[in-house]
Formats: structure tokens, C-alpha cells, sequence
């Protein structure tokens, strides 16, 4: 969708900056409280079709934020971490996100941000796609949308800050499979030659080598997912 074909060899992209006004939007309508600032750490897809928003808040009660998003019928809201005056949210959407219209039409979400009343995207989309229809596109599907600049840049930036990184992870992964990975890798499961068969790391764990493959292949899984949820 949207894939410019003089482009596939190329790892430039082009940086769009969009203003969203609408407070519709739970992440715009969040920020109108006084002192919220509303940031997205990390957007994922699920296998359901929806996409997992994890969003981090500051400067606001937890319970306002969870009953500003509980109210929108297109989602749904789990508040995983608190903090003072704070915390991260797990928001589910499929339909009606400005994040996720630009994940479908290839642009890679890099900054969603609330403050004051006014929503913030900065995206990247990639040279195998046709910036001028993505942003066509974009501003057609999503209520409020503005383009506020538009520059060419000399290629993709990493999927991953560190703090995002860790914050999804530790969202995305069970204690358990946390666990499971952490000792297979101090193990040497992952060394080429392997100097850890699955079955003694099981063995370290004290449980079977099928509960071992369910729990670390779900968590491979995930991780890929984090990997890969942008390209």
C-alpha cells in the first residue's frame, strides 16, 4: 500500500510532523487536564488485529486518565505501572488511532505526544512508500489532523530507545518468561555451538522441557514482534 517502486533500494525516508486538535482522541483529550502530558512509548500489533498503544503519563491521576479512555467504545484500557503522579497505560485499538492509520499505511510512529490540549505525531515513512499518498491519506482519515512540516532524512531511525524498549519489554513479557530467557542466555542456549541444551535449562528451572519450548518460544515471538511491529 502506498509503495513508491523507485524507491526499493533505498534506506532514506521522509520525517512529517502532524498537529492533531480533535479531543476525541483520548491522548489529545488527556493532555486538556491541567499538568497531564501523554506520551506513546511503543505501538504494537496483535495477532487479534488490534494494536497495543503503551502510553506513559505524567503530571495527572491515574484513575482520571483510566476513566477519560475507559469512555471511548473503540477501546479498551488496562493501567499496567504506577508511579507519582502517573503511570503506563496499555491501550487496545484497531479502529480510529492516528497512530495506527499511519502504521497501516507503512509511516512508522516515532513521538505521539499530548500537551496543552494539542496532540503531536512525529512519523517516518519509509522509501518504499509513497510519502505524498501516505500523508494524503492520513490527513483524509484522521478528524483535526494538520501537516505541520515535512523533510527529507537520511534514513530510518532505530525502532527502540533504551527506556521504551525496557518499558514494553517488562510489559509485554510474564515474570516467568522473563526468567526463562534470562537464564537460558546466562546458560549459553543461545551460543553458536549451543553449550545449553533446552532440556537443561529446563532442568535449572525445575520444570519440564515442553513448559521450557511454551514459555520460550512465546516469549521469542514477542520479542520479534517488537522487532519487526514497524517495518
Amino acid at each position: 500500500m502506498h509503495r513508491s517502486p523507485n524507491a526499493q533500494r533505498s534506506s532514506s525516508a521522509v520525517e512529517v510532523t502532524f498537529s492533531i486538535s480533535d479531543s476525541s482522541y483520548p491522548f489529545v483529550a488527556a493532555s486538556t487536564i491541567d499538568g497531564c502530558e501523554i506520551e506513546l512509548a511503543k505501538l504494537l500489533p496483535r495477532d487479534d488485529g488490534q494494536f497495543a498503544e503503551y502510553f506513559t503519563v505524567t503530571g495527572a491521576d491515574t484513575s482520571r486518565i483510566h476513566d477519560l479512555a475507559a469512555d471511548h467504545a473503540s477501546m479498551s484500557v488496562s493501567l499496567l505501572e504506577t508511579y507519582d503522579r502517573g503511570g503506563l497505560f496499555e491501550f487496545l485499538v484497531s479502529t480510529d488511532c492516528p497512530a495506527v492509520t499511519l502504521a497501516t499505511c507503512g509511516a512508522l510512529p516515532r513521538k505521539v505526544r499530548g500537551v496543552d490540549g494539542e496532540g503531536l505525531i512525529v512519523a517516518e515513512i519509509p522509501s518504499p512508500y509513497d510519502a505524498g499518498d501516505v500523508i494524503e491519506t492520513f490527513l483524509e482519515e484522521t478528524t483535526g489532523a494538520s501537516l505541520v512540516s515535512k523533510r527529507e532524512t537520511g534514513s530510518v531511525t532505530p525502532l527502540f530507545t533504551e527506556s521504551s524498549f525496557e518499558q514494553v519489554l517488562e510489559a509485554q513479557l510474564t515474570d516467568r518468561q522473563h526468567e526463562v530467557l534470562e537464564v537460558a542466555y546466562e546458560a549459553g542456549y543461545y551460543d553458536w555451538p549451543r553449550t545449553c541444551t533446552g532440556e537443561k535449562v529446563a532442568e535449572r528451572l525445575d520444570i519440564t522441557s515442553a513448559t521450557f519450548s511454551e514459555h520460550i518460544h512465546t516469549a521469542e515471538r514477542k520479542l520479534l514482534t517488537m522487532l519487526f511491529s514497524g517495518s
